[in-house]
């Protein structure tokens, strides 16, 4: 079994997460920008946390034989922030970077004019470096934030077919479905999806354009959800060529809209900027 996880903060999960992923199938991953739980104070933290995505990241995921990628974006809490809304100015340059496969996290959290705005302007960018879109919808107030979201996509200069709104579930899945967006799905321990819930969303209407994610964070979370839902569809009756689909060849799809998406590690070297994974190791 092969596994792309289409969402997952790898920043925040240690060397024994890509391990264990790998064991588990997983052979492909794209980081999102996001929110790191604590506010930053400036536009600077966002410049070395891009280049972490860029360089770093990808070079641990590497020494696991895990395929890296990034999105980029000024994320949505903090696009409410304004010592934070200059980075806006600077994405253009992390835009071109060849790792990027997407703008994202972009959307809405608290769905204020300070997002609207921010999410204007960055589904604008990806439509300027011909990049999709992966677009956060609210954990609150989720029909309501995906109708907002809807009316942001349409007006901009990007289709609805190069859209990935993610954390969708029973509520919202049907409007975004009907929009012809490509539908994610965020599979979390207590809050948002779970593997059964997400079984019956196939169930009812199919695999086609459907990530799923585990969205593996700081917080409570499970890097393996993905395998875990692959499992919950093949005991439902799903075909191994519906799990392939859904949690390789969808997500390979989506991001490969971009034309950067590679899924080599061949290669790999022992450092990073003079720095292995070992620490105090040669």
């Amino acid at each position: 079994m092969r596994i792309f996880d289409p969402h997952i903060h790898m920043t925040s999960r240690t060397t024994d997460d890509y391990e264990a992923m790998y064991a588990a199938g997983v052979r492909a991953v794209v980081e999102p920008a996001f929110w790191l739980g604590q506010p930053r104070t400036s536009p600077a933290s966002f410049y070395d946390y891009f280049d972490g995505l860029l360089g770093w990241e990808p070079f641990r995921a590497a020494q696991y034989g895990i395929a890296h990628h990034c999105t980029i974006a000024l994320n949505p809490k903090e696009a409410n922030d304004p010592r934070c809304t200059p980075v806006l100015d600077q994405l253009p340059r992390y835009l071109v970077k060849d790792n990027v496969v997407a703008v994202g996290e972009i959307g809405y959290d608290s769905m204020t004019e300070a997002e609207d705005t921010a999410l204007a302007a960055q589904l604008q960018l990806a439509s300027d470096h011909t990049l999709p879109a992966l677009v956060h919808t609210p954990h609150r107030d989720k029909l309501a934030g995906l109708r907002r979201t809807l009316d942001a996509v349409r007006e901009s200069a990007l289709p609805e077919d190069r859209v990935l709104l993610d954390h969708l579930n029973e509520t919202t899945v049907k409007e975004a479905k009907d929009a012809g967006c490509w539908l994610g799905f965020s599979v979390y321990p207590d809050t948002k999806m779970d593997e059964d819930r997400m079984v019956a969303i196939l169930q009812t209407y199919g695999p086609d354009k459907v990530l799923v994610n585990s969205a593996a964070d700081w917080g409570k979370s499970d890097p393996l959800k993905t395998r875990k839902v692959a499992e919950a569809m093949l005991q439902a009756g799903f075909t191994d060529d519906d799990v392939d689909l859904v949690l390789w060849r969808n997500p390979v799809a989506f991001y490969g809209l971009s034309g950067r998406l590679s899924l080599d590690v061949a290669g790999t070297d022992a450092t990073h900027e003079g720095n292995s994974i070992l620490r105090g190791g040669e």
